[in-house]
C-alpha cells in the first residue's frame, strides 16, 4: 500500500534558496511519515506567480543552479515544481521527480492557463507528453494545475495508461467559492476516469493573490478522503488502499511509464483528517489575514501603520491587522478634524483599546486652517461652478491625513495599511494620494455590504465585542462637511453592491443588470461612476483577491475609454 505525503508549503517568489530550504524542511518532517511520495505544490522552487521573472535568463539560469544543490540532498521520492529551460531554449512549467539525490524525470504541464489572473502563455510552452510512476501495482500519473482542470488533459491519458491515481501539482488561487469550484471539477475528472485524485495546493499570500492550501485526496466516487487546513502549512498524509493493475487503452497523448523501486516496509500508523464543517465566511476572512500577513512579511516590514477613523472600514482593517500580526505590531492614528463626531472618535478609541494597539491622536485642523489661509488668495479667480461641493477642502483633508500616516510610517519603519473597500474604489468614492494612500489595501477586493458581515463575523470570531456595534450600525460616512453621509453621493450599499457584483464580477451588461430587476436610472448612474474611476484605481494600492474578480490583475481596462455601456 503506497504512502502519500502532500507537502502544502507556503514559498516566497524569487526566494529560491530559501524555498529548497523549505523544501528539504518538509521532507526532514516526512522522514518519519515513510512516505513512497511526497508531493509539493506547483513551482515549488520558484514561489508562484513568477511573473516577468520568467523573462529573465538568469532567473532560469539561478533556478537551474539551485536545483542542482538541492538534488542531491533529496532521497525520498518526491514531485518538485520549478521553471526549467532547454538546451534549445524552450521554457516550461516542470515538475522533477526527484530520488536518491537524482532527477529520475521531468514532466512538463501541457495546458497552459491564460485568463483572469493567468498568463503562462506568455512565459511558458506546453509539454506533450503525460507521465506514469509505477510503484509496484499502482499507477500513479502527476499532473500540474491546469492539466486537472480540462476533461481532455493529461490526467485523462495517464488513466487511459493504467494509473489508478492522479498526483496534481497544484498553485490554485483562492476566491470566495473556489473550494466548492474544485470539488466539482476534480469530482468530475475522478468520476470519468475512475481514479483516486491527490491535490496538492500552494499555501501563502502573493501580491494580489492568496493561495488557500486546503489540499486535498478524493476517491473516485468523488468522497473527500482527507483534507490539509485551509491557509496554514501542513504535510497531508494519504494511504492508498491496495489497488489491482488495469489494461491500458490508447491515450491521445503519448504516456511515459516510469518504473520505481517499491517496499513493503512497516509504516507508522496515520490519523485521517475529514473535512470540517466552516462558518460561511471563515475562508474569506483567513484569506484577507494570511493575504495581510504575507505581504507585510515578506516584504520586510516589521508591522503596519492605520488611520483609524472611527467607522467600519479601518475597524475591520484592524482587526485584520491585529490577527494577522498580533497587537503589538499595529499602530493605530485616529485625525479627527472639525466635523468629526464624538461618537466616531470614542469608537476609535474603544477598537484600539479592544485590540490592545498602540493609539495616538494627531488632529488635522491647524493644518487644514493653514493651508486654507495660503490658498484662498489664490482662489478669487476660481470659477466656483468648477466645484460646486466645495471637493477641494475634504481633499486636503484626507491629504493631510495622508501625510501624517506616510510620516509616521517612515519614521517607524511601518506599511501604511490602506481601508478603502470594493464599493468605494469602484465608484471612485476615494481621494488620489489621501484616502487612497498606502502600501497594502486589506479590504480592497470586500464590498461594504460584506465588510459589515464580516465585522459581526469577527465580534463572533473572538467571543467578545472586538469591533463596537455602534461602529458597525452607524450610518456610513466620511466626515469632511457638515452633516455628511455616504449615501447623499452613492445609492445605499444593499442597492449598490449587487449591482457592482453584477457588472464587475460578471461583466454583465446594462440591459442584463435591468433585467434583473434592478431600476434602470441607478444602474446607468453606476455603470457611470465605474467606467470614469478607471484612473483613479489604476494608481490605487493593491490589495488581497477574495473575489471571482478583483480590480487589477483580474480586471484590465483603457483609461482613456469612450465605449459606453447599453
Amino acid at each position: 500500500m503506497p504512502r502519500y505525503v502532500l507537502a502544502q508549503i507556503n514559498t516566497t517568489v524569487g526566494a529560491l534558496e530559501s524555498n529548497a530550504e523549505k523544501i528539504l524542511a518538509a521532507l526532514e518532517d516526512a522522514a518519519s511519515l515513510k512516505p513512497d511520495l511526497v508531493i509539493f505544490p506547483e513551482m515549488t522552487l520558484a514561489g508562484y506567480p513568477p511573473e516577468d521573472l520568467l523573462l529573465k535568463p538568469g532567473f532560469y539560469r539561478a533556478a537551474a543552479d539551485v536545483m542542482a544543490e538541492l538534488t542531491p540532498k533529496i532521497k525520498i521520492p518526491s514531485l518538485v515544481g520549478y521553471p526549467s529551460r532547454t538546451q534549445s531554449g524552450e521554457h516550461h512549467n516542470t515538475a522533477a521527480l526527484i530520488a536518491d539525490g537524482q532527477v529520475v524525470t521531468t514532466y512538463n504541464k501541457c495546458l497552459l492557463p491564460n485568463y483572469a489572473v493567468f498568463d503562462e502563455k506568455r512565459y511558458f510552452k506546453e509539454g506533450q507528453t503525460a507521465l506514469n510512476i509505477e510503484t509496484g501495482a499502482t499507477k500513479t500519473g502527476v499532473v500540474i494545475c491546469e492539466d486537472a482542470w480540462e476533461d481532455y488533459g493529461p490526467s485523462a491519458d495517464s488513466a487511459a495508461a493504467g494509473a489508478q491515481v492522479i498526483a496534481c501539482l497544484s498553485a490554485s488561487p483562492f476566491h470566495h467559492g473556489k473550494e466548492e469550484s474544485r470539488f466539482d471539477t476534480f469530482k468530475r475528472l475522478c468520476s470519468k476516469n475512475n481514479v483516486y485524485f491527490l491535490y496538492c495546493n500552494l499555501v501563502g499570500g502573493q501580491d494580489e493573490l492568496i493561495f488557500d492550501g486546503a489540499s486535498f485526496v478524493m476517491s473516485p466516487t468523488g468522497e473527500i478522503l482527507t483534507k490539509a487546513k485551509s491557509f496554514e502549512e501542513e504535510l497531508l498524509v494519504f494511504d492508498l488502499p491496495e489497488q489491482e493493475k488495469r489494461p491500458a487503452k490508447s491515450p491521445s497523448r503519448p504516456v511515459k511509464n516510469i518504473r520505481m523501486q517499491f517496499t513493503e516496509e512497516s509504516k507508522p500508523a496515520i490519523e485521517i483528517k475529514p473535512a470540517v464543517e466552516k462558518h460561511p465566511l471563515a475562508d474569506v476572512y483567513g484569506g484577507l489575514v494570511l493575504g495581510v500577513r504575507d505581504y507585510v512579511r515578506k516584504n520586510g516590514f516589521t508591522g503596519v501603520i492605520i488611520g483609524l477613523s472611527g467607522g467600519i472600514d479601518s475597524a475591520l482593517t484592524a482587526a485584520i491587522a491585529v490577527d494577522a500580526l498580533g497587537s503589538e505590531n499595529v499602530f493605530g492614528v485616529t485625525m479627527p478634524s472639525r466635523y468629526s463626531s464624538g461618537e466616531t472618535k470614542d469608537d476609535a478609541r474603544i477598537l484600539a483599546e479592544n485590540l490592545g494597539i498602540r493609539f495616538e491622536t494627531l488632529p488635522i485642523e491647524a493644518p487644514f486652517a493653514e493651508f486654507n489661509k495660503l490658498l484662498t488668495p489664490i482662489y478669487k479667480d476660481a470659477d466656483p461652478k468648477k466645484d460646486p461641493e466645495n471637493l477641494t477642502d475634504q481633499n486636503i483633508q484626507a491629504r493631510i491625513r495622508a501625510v501624517y500616516l506616510m510620516a509616521l510610517s517612515n519614521k517607524y519603519g511601518l506599511l501604511l495599511l490602506n481601508t478603502s473597500n470594493k464599493s468605494e474604489s469602484a465608484v471612485g468614492y476615494g481621494t488620489l494620494y489621501g484616502d487612497m494612500a498606502g502600501g497594502y489595501a486589506a479590504i480592497k477586493d470586500v464590498l461594504k455590504t460584506d465588510v459589515w458581515k464580516l465585522s459581526y463575523y469577527v465580534n463572533e470570531l473572538h467571543g467578545r465585542e472586538v469591533i463596537p456595534v455602534s461602529t458597525i450600525v452607524r450610518v456610513p460616512s466620511a466626515e469632511l462637511r457638515e452633516d455628511q453621509e455616504d449615501r447623499q453621493s452613492l445609492p445605499d450599499y444593499p442597492v449598490l453592491d449587487p449591482i457592482l457584483e453584477l457588472f464587475v464580477e460578471q461583466d454583465l451588461t446594462y440591459p442584463e443588470i435591468i433585467e434583473r430587476g434592478h431600476d434602470a436610472e441607478t444602474v446607468r448612474k453606476i455603470i457611470r461612476m465605474v467606467d470614469r474611476s478607471e484612473f483613479k484605481r489604476r494608481q490605487s494600492v493593491i490589495g488581497p483577491r477574495v473575489t471571482p474578480k478583483a480590480f487589477g490583475k483580474d480586471r484590465r481596462l483603457p483609461l482613456t475609454n469612450r465605449f459606453i455601456q447599453k
